[in-house]
């Protein structure tokens, strides 16, 4: 009778088909009770003991301690491919980090030399296919046991099956060894970033306001320049004239002035928060996003200051904007959400649409090209009383083919159409784990037009029409 029915999926119906190979396996090999008990004590030694200074002498004393056999442990050096020894059951450590002998040689089968019998130990080919040790090969050190005159066939098969077990253990525990260490970098980058750039890039605001203190001493200049040429034309000053040209010259200056003063604190102000809500250590800290949550005005306070910044990029492209947020919604949609990564959110939306959009023939027969974003209310969307607010993002071109409405969202994944464009395909990734993180969902779905991109948030007790709650 099969222990697994035919609607399981492939995938287990696999594991399940290499359960039975092993069995069989180890129903040839043959292995002893004591050689079968030395590989079940490697087995919980290793995973009692985390550190490679305990897992390499367990390495090679359990052959001693239960099958009576000596042996050393070499390691490959991932930065230069050469063989050193980590330990062996006869001095223990006092050899560890010298040269092999000269029989020992890194190869991928075993072999024997004298009274030695020598296996290589090979890492996980999936772990090294991500994460390369030694170069991209998958030999990762060798085992050598002795006295070779005293083993069977049978012997010298287990210690080619220790040496595997051996490897694959080892090779997690170097990985994680490596991700310790890359755990440590990044923790201390992240300070580093804290305080070479976060803390210093807070110090711009000192530059703006005297800069606009300045800016201001202009404007009282010009007020100066007014009441003098009032006075000349009073007496009939022959240079009032030229004094109200310089007044317009500064006039136009100081406007100018104002005017990049206005876009580029604009641009620190966004910066600033993109980057204090990107490069924040509890992310780092905990390896996902952390919230920090405030109630604002999610139209006025996060969308429209992300699309006045794509505003005149979107217009350069002749691509027509369609405002279609409810009046009621306009002032009043209050809810709780991270302001800095749900700014990001609607710049990555406004981004796409900025180099996605095209234009295409309506029903009329008429070309038109435009961005459409507006929000609607969902009773219920997550339950009973539990409603959702959508934001979404219609635009005009090509519509999404089935298999990439359902990938759209993926990390790395771009549409066919567009892989001529520049883009990363991590955008709407980034906006999916937003949304989640928040509770929400993200989703598509194909317009007359084009395409349309949306998530929605938890909704509840925050709409406030007229001062009233709108529930």
């Amino acid at each position: 009778m099969s222990i697994y029915c035919s609607s399981d999926p492939p995938e287990l119906t696999l594991v399940i088909e290499r359960i039975r190979q092993k069995k069989e396996d180890y129903e040839h090999y043959g292995f002893s009770k004591m050689q079968g008990r030395a590989l079940r004590a490697f087995f919980d030694l290793a995973q009692e003991y985390e550190t490679l200074e305990n897992f390499y002498p367990i390495c090679v004393f359990v052959p001693k301690v239960f099958l009576g056999f000596d042996s050393r442990l070499y390691m490959v050096d991932p930065e230069t491919g050469r063989l050193w020894v980590a330990c062996d059951s006869i001095t223990g450590y006092r050899v560890c980090g010298t040269e092999p002998p000269k029989y020992i040689r890194l190869v991928n089968k075993s072999y024997e030399f004298g009274d030695s019998f020598i296996a290589p130990i090979r890492g996980n080919r999936r772990l090294i296919a991500s994460k390369p040790i030694n170069k991209g090969q998958d030999i990762i050190g060798m085992f050598e046991a002795f006295p070779l005159s005293k083993m069977t066939d049978k012997d010298k098969l287990f210690f080619e099956k220790y040496a595997n077990r051996i490897g694959y253990n080892l090779h997690y525990k170097l990985l994680a060894t490596q991700n310790v260490e890359h755990i440590k970098f990044i923790n201390t980058l992240v300070a580093d970033i804290e305080h070479n750039v976060i803390v210093p890039n807070m110090r711009y605001k000192i530059f703006f306001k005297i800069l606009k203190k300045k800016i201001d001493q202009l404007h009282e200049i010009r007020k100066q320049l007014d009441e003098h040429i009032t006075f000349g034309h009073s007496i009939d000053c022959p240079h009032v004239g030229q004094v109200q040209e310089i007044r317009d010259k500064l006039d136009e200056l100081n406007q100018e002035l104002l005017n990049q003063y206005e876009e580029v604190e604009k641009h620190y102000q966004n910066t600033s928060l993109f980057l204090e809500s990107l490069l924040r250590r509890d992310h780092f800290e905990k390896g996902h996003l952390v919230l920090r949550r405030r109630s604002c005005r999610l139209i006025q306070d996060v969308l429209y200051p992300q699309l006045d910044r794509y505003r005149s990029r979107l217009e350069r492209r002749n691509i027509k904007i369609k405002d279609n947020i409810p009046k009621e919604l306009l002032n009043d949609l209050v809810i709780s959400v991270d302001v800095g990564l749900m700014s990001q959110v609607f710049a990555n939306f406004f981004s796409n649409a900025e180099k996605y959009t095209e234009e295409v023939v309506d029903e009329n027969g008429n070309k038109t090209k435009f961005m459409e974003y507006g929000f609607e209310v969902i009773k219920d969307y997550f339950g009973p009383h539990k409603d959702g607010i959508l934001f979404y993002v219609y635009t005009t071109g090509p519509k999404l083919d089935f298999f990439e409405q359902s990938h759209i969202f993926d990390e790395g994944f771009r549409a066919k159409l567009h892989r001529d464009k520049q883009g990363s395909g991590h955008g709407l990734h980034f906006v999916k784990k937003v949304i989640e993180v928040h509770g929400g969902r993200v989703g598509f779905r194909l317009e007359p037009l084009g395409n349309c991109f949306y998530f929605v948030l938890p909704f509840q007790e925050q709409l406030n029409l007229n001062g009233k709650n709108g529930k």
